[in-house]
């Protein structure tokens, strides 16, 4: 049994792709093109989930909340291979969480230094 997070499955399957071929590996081909490339993924994703969430219709709600599930899937996933690309671990995203949790929004907001 493996007793990490999917996340963590996630960090060491894109630490692993590092050292992939770029026409072998998806993951390792955004690597070789370089942060621009990651970030232009990033947007396009982002563009997708709004557009998913924008579309989500209560009619129709099992498909469009499949499909929101999917662009969002998408999103984080090309956000922990940047993170991955600069040697960040999703740990460090959880831990963050866990450091705002149960702070106001606008109390975490006012503490940052520049604000």
């Amino acid at each position: 049994m493996n007793d990490k997070t999917i996340l963590q499955q996630l960090d060491d399957v894109l630490e692993a792709r590092k050292s992939e071929a770029a026409d072998k590996s998806y993951v390792a081909s955004l690597y070789a093109k370089g942060t621009e490339k990651i970030l232009k993924k990033i947007q396009e994703e982002s563009l997708e989930v709004a557009m998913a969430a924008k579309d989500y219709d209560h009619s129709n709600l099992e498909k469009d909340k499949e499909h929101l599930i999917y662009e969002v899937t998408d999103l984080w996933f090309h956000s922990l291979v940047l993170l991955a690309h600069k040697d960040i671990s999703s740990d460090a995203i959880t831990e963050e969480f866990q450091r705002r949790f149960g702070l106001s929004g606008h109390d975490e907001k006012a503490s940052r230094s520049d604000s």
